[in-house]
C-alpha cells in the first residue's frame, strides 16, 4: 500500500551519517506519476503523504491493506486528509460530493469519508494524512479564502506570502494544519527566521521550481548540529521535532508546509537567531 516507509530518528543518528542515509530517512521522492496515486508512511505523527496524477482516468484512494484485519476498510475511518491541486485544473469527489479544484486550491477531507476519487488532465494533488479523533466538516479553500500573512522582504531576499489553509479560524480540522508559501520573483529563503517545535512534526513539500536544474537546499538538524539536504522540484522533508527546518533555491519556488501533533497553534514554535546556527 506504502511506497516508503520512514521511521522516527533520534538526533544523535544525525552524526557522521551518510548523505544517501540522510536522503533515505528524511527525503520523499517518486510521489507524481501519471495514472497513480503513491502514498509514503511517516512514523513521525503517523503522517501519510502522497500524490496523485489521475491523467484520462479517476484514481480511487484505497482502502486499508493492513493489518489483515482492516483490509477492506477506508483509508480516512480514523483520519484526515488535506488535498491541493498543483497542476492543471481538476475536481475530486467524497462520497458522491464533486468539488472543482483550480490550481493551488486545497480541499480538507474528514475522517470517516468513505470514497474519494481524483480526477483532471494535467491535474496533480499532493496528499496530506494524519489520524484524527473526530469528524470535522468537509471544505475546500481557495486562496482567496485562505489567511494569508506577508512576511519578509526583497532586501533580505525574503519576501513571500504564507497562505494558512486548513488553521483555525479557516478550517476546522482534529490535528492537521496547512498551508501554502509562495515566494516572490527575487527571494529564495524561506521560514527566516529558522525555528522548532517540540510537539510538532512538519513536512515541507517543494515545488513550483522554474527549471528542471534549479533546486532548493534543504537545512535541518538541531541548531549547533546542522546539515542539508538538496532537494529538486516536487520532492519533500519530513522534519522530525527535534529538527530546525528552512531553506534557500536557486529561483522563487513555492511550498506547503503540514503539521500534525499535540496543538493546533500555528505560533507554537521556538524562533532562534540565525546567529545561533552551526
Amino acid at each position: 500500500m506504502f511506497a516508503h516507509t520512514y521511521h522516527a530518528t533520534h538526533p544523535d543518528m544525525m552524526q557522521d551519517v551518510s548523505n544517501e542515509a540522510l536522503r533515505e530517512r528524511h527525503v520523499v521522492s517518486g510521489m507524481f506519476v501519471e495514472g497513480q496515486l503513491r502514498l509514503n508512511y511517516s512514523h513521525n505523527e503517523r503522517f501519510v503523504i502522497g500524490g496523485a496524477v489521475p491523467g484520462d482516468g479517476v484514481l480511487k484512494l484505497p482502502d486499508q491493506s493492513e493489518p489483515a484485519s482492516a483490509k477492506g476498510h477506508p483509508f480516512l475511518e480514523r483520519r484526515e486528509m488535506a488535498a491541493v491541486n498543483i497542476g492543471a485544473p481538476g475536481a475530486i469527489t467524497v462520497d458522491g460530493q464533486r468539488f472543482e479544484m483550480q490550481n493551488k486550491e486545497c480541499l480538507y477531507i474528514p475522517m470517516g469519508s468513505k470514497s474519494v476519487g481524483f480526477e483532471g488532465k494535467g491535474s496533480r494533488y499532493y496528499l496530506a494524512s494524519v489520524p484524527a479523533h473526530r469528524a470535522c466538516p468537509i471544505r475546500h479553500i481557495t486562496l482567496q479564502q485562505a489567511k494569508p500573512l506577508v512576511r519578509g522582504d526583497l532586501a533580505s531576499s525574503n519576501r513571500r506570502t504564507i497562505y494558512q489553509l486548513v488553521i483555525p479560524g479557516v478550517c476546522e480540522s482534529a490535528q492537521l494544519l496547512l498551508g501554502l508559501t509562495v515566494l516572490e520573483e527575487g527571494s529564495v529563503w524561506n521560514t527566516m527566521p529558522p525555528h522548532l517545535h517540540d510537539r510538532r512534526s512538519e513536512i515541507y513539500f517543494y515545488f513550483d521550481l522554474a527549471g528542471e536544474q534549479d533546486r532548493v537546499f534543504h537545512y535541518m538538524g538541531q541548531p549547533d548540529r546542522m546539515r542539508h539536504l538538496v532537494l529538486a522540484n516536487e520532492e519533500a522533508v519530513i522534519s522530525p521535532p527535534w529538527s530546525i527546518h528552512m531553506g534557500s533555491g536557486t529561483k522563487a519556488y513555492a511550498f506547503i508546509w503540514a503539521m500534525g501533533g499535540e496543538n493546533l497553534d500555528y505560533t507554537d514554535m521556538k524562533v532562534l537567531d540565525v546567529c545561533q546556527l552551526k
